[in-house]
């Protein structure tokens, strides 16, 4: 008798492919990379909230700013109680986060805000994934990446009813930073 379910699209932490790390491995670089992108998360923030911080958005752009912290200050004590090596990466997130940050609010408020989109629906995309991955192995790693990324997803929201998809080269501005987005989750698992 074969087993007609569909296949699976993304190992959970019980059972592996060939090539893929052991369970601990993988647990280790959902929490490494996890950290990297709330430190670029509060970077970006506080990029944006270097120039727009007493404008109209800065309220806004700073409650997100204190959910990044939030989630960052979590997983640094994920990092210190796991034994996980952070990324190597660090010092370029927190360039980049910054540069981000400060660059999408230097082109105007929905410029910033189509960033928060691009990055946030990256992010619910990869929570998504990690939590499936998950499964019931992890369940208070699970329950904070799902409480993580309704948060997530409450910023994107809040961008969009900014005016995110009314920012000047929209499609290509939040294309262009979701790649980059994928890129550092890619690079921040491994190194």
């Amino acid at each position: 008798m074969t087993d007609r379910s569909p296949p699976r699209t993304a190992p959970a932490l019980g059972w592996r492919l060939p090539g893929d790390p052991a369970a601990p491995e993988q647990l280790a670089r959902m929490i490494r990379v996890d950290h990297a992108g709330e430190y670029g998360a509060r970077r970006i923030y506080e990029g944006q909230l270097a120039v727009l911080g007493r404008g109209p958005s800065g309220p806004a752009i700073r409650h997100m700013a204190e959910q990044e912290s939030r989630h960052l200050e979590s997983f640094e004590r994920l990092i210190v109680e796991r034994r996980v090596r952070p990324t190597a990466l660090l010092p370029v997130w927190h360039l980049a986060g910054y540069a981000l940050g400060a660059a999408t609010a230097l082109l105007g408020e929905k410029a910033a805000m189509a960033c928060t989109v691009a990055v946030e629906e990256v992010i619910d995309e990869h929570y998504r994934g990690q939590s499936e991955a998950l499964g019931t192995s992890e369940p208070e790693i699970r329950a904070q990446v799902e409480e993580f990324r309704a948060e997530e997803l409450e910023h994107r929201d809040t961008a969009l009813l900014a005016g995110a998809a009314e920012a000047p080269a929209y499609p290509v501005l939040s294309a262009a930073i979701k790649a980059a987005s994928r890129l550092a989750i890619r690079l921040s698992q491994r190194i």
